[in-house]
């Protein structure tokens, strides 16, 4: 039998199942959205229906509202249907895949499983998302077919954006649903999978809770402030700028609590049980309804001044009054502000003789131990916590990564100096000569397994390759301090960006040109992507602004011309080159970012989360690597040849638009409805897998008899753009959309996409639109107003309206 997932059913219409509903949506997935019928109903309403739907029609409300969104594409919503669990419960037997949201409250979950249960078809999979609600306890009674297919799929908020999925199997699911479940989540979901034990708050949630208790418990003993506390566990640690009390603040305080209440009430036995009891001042604040986000105050708010002004104050926890957000200064902070890497920020703090330092010291070492002693009862190996830590929590490190870049031996010797009981299987680790808890291997990474005392290779689906690894193992070809040439095997190479933010500048640019040479000698396809780390990640940001800045105050004007018809240059020779070019973009794709992925590849292998978009106009530029040439292109592209009379005016404005209002795309299906992305162009949902399925179109377009598109001459409006765009930009302009200076560039941006003077439907060279391009990008770069907007965004990284 092949398993497929053709419909779905969420129970639950809350924050967490309308989440579930639109990824599955997102996924392509028909999915059914289900909760109870309002209490509350008048009798006229008793045999409405959509009175009875009222509460699942607010929860797919919500999902179509929800900033950030939780819908890839609002049209996805239309493949979610509501209903309510008397008057459709037994639509639940079309279902495939049958996921519980309910409240968590075992009856309540015990009873609507026993409904399920003579519901469902015989192969149809149940699992539940409790957070930590025994399995064995809910599937108690249910018949066996039931529990063969019954597991636990424990989704993380927001389910769009958080990429941690908790597998957690029952004693008796079947081998092929787990596998089944595991391989759907992962490729078609796009989740990173994590295999849990049935146990309290399964793995994140245990590991992570203890972390964020015990240092608040910590900041009390140690007499640091919350924003002292954030400022050590932000980004100097590897920790998302949200730290510990934002991120609480966001989950909301009363759910942090219940949290922390009932891993207490469940890990009787746990020998750090008192890490789950929250502090005085913790309980204080939900009595007075300071709850985070959700109450507009938890350890945080934000104030307006009569000047609409806003101000950020934080709480005091010994007296629960507020005041205005300080920086805080702590000695280890700056040292780790000084230093390079993310390691040797860590030890700048974590080894500091500082109040800061002793803080953050016993903070993590308390929560290093903790998930070494939580291996096997949560999860097998250490790639679980590890894994959980970072898909779960957006930390750059799990807790055995971070062990490892601290040292294993150092902390080791520095918990003993301070009578804290080093876990016995780090010890017999060291004792047995390994130093640390990972390590590379012929370009595969190995893990230290304390089950079997030997380092086994971390598995990873065959769909993914890792670029690390690669060049670990001594695949790079080509380099410098800005990119890399890796040989991915098969003939097939990969262009990797690894300047700040993955910038383009001049050293991109130059080993595009060798790499593009070297490939077309020794090879025969090529990848453009790399694997940045964060949330979204940047495939690139951009151009390298302070660059041009420098040529631009310094008056090198033809430098500037230079560089630009150097940089379309080698985007015009990938383009047309004699093999197979493949972009795998994701995160922020921008600017220079997107012109590549335009103006470079023949297909792309989109991330499901792209902001993608040309932007220039925002730092008073233009697209000037090929951007308006191609977006013309893209849009243009499948308008039939026999179709000689089609009306350009409808795809120049929507070009226009996208390059004069900056617009981004806040997901790859947007990027698609944009026309940045084509229909032969894909969209995969784990990130992990982009080089991995672009290899695999290069090797297609092989197989399939590659040859190179041939450079023809593009039909373009001409000088009927103007009149169009004058009207366009006064609409914007008596909108407050855009500056009188904003208007001015629109106007110069038009007559570049137009293809300058020339008349109505006329065939020009693609060269005609990349020399206005160039000429209009050096003279926007002699306009104060753009060094201006150049300069305040270098600063401040924010745009100026001038």
């Amino acid at each position: 039998m092949t398993r497929k997932i053709r419909q779905a059913a969420v129970i639950g219409s809350g924050v967490m199942g309308g989440g579930i509903a639109a990824l599955l949506a997102g996924a392509g997935v028909k999915t059914l959205l289900l909760d109870i019928v309002p209490f509350d109903l008048k009798p006229e309403e008793k045999d409405d229906p959509a009175a009875r739907n009222r509460i699942a029609k607010a929860g797919l409300d919500t999902v179509r509202m929800s900033q950030p969104a939780l819908l890839m594409h609002q049209k996805d919503a239309d493949l979610i249907s509501i209903g309510n669990l008397e008057d459709d419960f037994d639509k639940l037997a079309d279902s495939d895949w049958i996921i519980e949201v309910v409240v968590e409250n075992l009856q309540i979950k015990q009873e609507l499983f026993k409904r399920i249960d003579p519901v469902r078809k015989a192969d149809a999979i149940v699992s539940s998302n409790t957070s930590g609600i025994p399995l064995a306890a809910m599937s108690e009674g249910l018949s066996e077919a039931f529990k063969k297919h019954f597991l636990g799929t424990h989704f993380f908020n927001p389910v769009r954006y958080m990429k941690l999925l908790e597998i957690i199997p029952g004693e008796e699911t079947l081998a092929e649903v787990l596998e089944f479940t595991a391989d759907f989540g992962e490729r078609i979901l796009g989740k990173g999978i994590v295999w849990a034990k049935d146990t309290p708050n399964f793995v994140g949630n245990r590991i992570g809770v203890q972390g964020m208790v015990k240092a608040m418990q910590l900041m009390v003993e140690h007499g640091l402030s919350i924003t002292e506390v954030d400022a050590l566990f932000g980004p100097s640690m590897g920790r998302p700028k949200t730290a510990m009390f934002k991120t609480a603040d966001l989950v909301g305080l009363d759910t942090l609590g219940h949290v922390a209440k009932n891993t207490y009430d469940l890990v009787i036995d746990d020998e750090a049980r008192g890490d789950f009891v929250m502090p005085a001042f913790f309980d204080q604040m939900i009595e007075k309804g300071l709850l985070g986000k959700k109450s507009n105050a938890g350890f945080y708010k934000t104030d307006l001044t009569p000047e609409w002004k806003k101000i950020r104050k934080v709480v005091d926890p010994a007296t629960m009054a507020y005041a205005e957000v300080e920086k805080p200064a702590l000695p280890c902070l700056a040292a780790a502000k000084k230093a390079k890497g993310l390691p040797d920020k860590m030890k700048a703090i974590v080894f500091a003789d500082d109040k800061g330092g002793r803080y953050a010291w016993a903070a993590i070492a308390s929560n290093l131990i903790y998930a070494a002693n939580r291996i096997p009862e949560i999860a097998d190996t250490i790639v679980e916590i590890d894994n959980a830590m970072k898909w779960g929590f957006n930390f750059e490190m799990g807790p055995f990564e971070a062990w490892d870049a601290l040292g294993v031996a150092r902390v080791a010797e520095k918990m003993a100096a301070d009578g804290m009981v080093v876990p016995e299987n780090v010890k017999k680790m060291l004792s047995l000569g390994n130093a640390s808890f990972y390590k590379l291997e012929n370009g595969l990474r190995h893990f230290w397994d304390f089950a079997s005392q030997a380092y086994k290779p971390v598995q990873v689906s065959a769909n993914i390759i890792s670029l690390a690894g690669l060049k670990a193992d001594g695949k790079v070809v080509k380099t410098c301090p800005s990119a890399s040439l890796v040989d991915l095997g098969d003939d097939v190479f990969c262009l990797e960006f690894h300047s700040k933010m993955n910038a383009i500048n001049g050293e991109i640019v130059d080993l595009m040109g060798d790499g593009l040479a070297y490939v077309d000698a020794n090879g025969a396809g090529l990848v453009i992507g790399n694997q940045a780390g964060g949330m979204p990640g940047a495939f690139c940001a951009g151009g390298d602004l302070a660059f041009m800045g420098g040529l631009a105050k310094a008056g090198k004007y033809s430098e500037i011309e230079a560089f630009v018809k150097m940089a379309q240059e080698g985007m015009q020779q990938v383009r047309y080159a004699s093999l197979p070019v493949v972009a795998a973009p994701f995160g922020l794709t921008l600017g220079g970012g997107a012109e590549v992925c335009l103006g470079a590849a023949d297909k792309l292998v989109a991330h499901s989360e792209l902001y993608m978009g040309l932007v220039e106009i925002g730092v008073g530029l233009l697209p000037a690597g090929g951007g308006c040439l191609n977006l013309w292109k893209k849009m243009t592209a499948d308008i039939p040849e026999q179709i000689t009379d089609a009306d350009l005016a409808k795809y120049f404005l929507p070009t226009f638009m996208a390059i004069a209002m900056a617009k981004i795309s806040m997901s790859a299906a947007e990027a698609r409805s944009n026309g940045f992305l084509g229909p032969r162009d894909r969209i995969a949902f784990n990130r992990d897998y982009l080089i991995g399925e672009a290899k695999k179109e290069v090797l297609k377009m092989l197989d399939e008899g590659y040859a190179p598109p041939v450079k023809r001459k593009l039909k373009v409006i001409g000088t009927a753009a103007q009149g169009m765009v004058d009207a366009e930009i006064f609409n914007m302009q008596s909108a407050g959309f855009v500056s009188e200076y904003d208007a001015f560039l629109a106007r110069r941006i038009a007559y570049v996409i137009s293809g300058g003077n020339v008349r109505t439907n006329s065939f020009i060279d693609e060269e005609v639109i990349l020399n206005l391009e160039r000429e209009a990008f050096v003279d926007f770069w002699k306009e104060e107003k753009t060094v201006a907007r150049v300069e305040h965004m270098l600063t401040t990284g924010k745009p100026l309206r001038n």
